[in-house]
């Protein structure tokens, strides 16, 4: 594996373990895509940094566990700015 893949997937798994962000979040920080993201915490940490692998998977299975919960605090969030945009017309 390239030396930079390398560099980049052992930035982006201690980004996510020291913060506790999502793929989605971390993939914006770094400019790069999700899928991106996704591979490199799935497959290609596992091979670089096993420790380190299983910290991440920690973080992204409890942030999986939330994702219904996120979901569902954006959707009520979305309907309240548009109460709100309606009663100021």
């Amino acid at each position: 594996m390239e030396s930079d893949i390398k560099l980049r997937v052992l930035r982006e798994a201690e980004h996510i373990a020291l913060t506790g962000q999502t793929l989605r979040k971390t993939a914006q920080l770094m400019g790069i895509s999700k899928s991106t993201v996704h591979k490199d915490m799935s497959k290609r940490l596992r091979t670089i940094d096993a420790e380190l692998y299983d910290k991440v998977r920690k973080v992204t299975e409890e942030n999986k566990s939330l994702r219904h919960i996120r979901g569902g605090e954006a959707t009520r969030d979305k309907y309240m700015r548009m109460k709100e945009n309606c009663e100021e017309k």
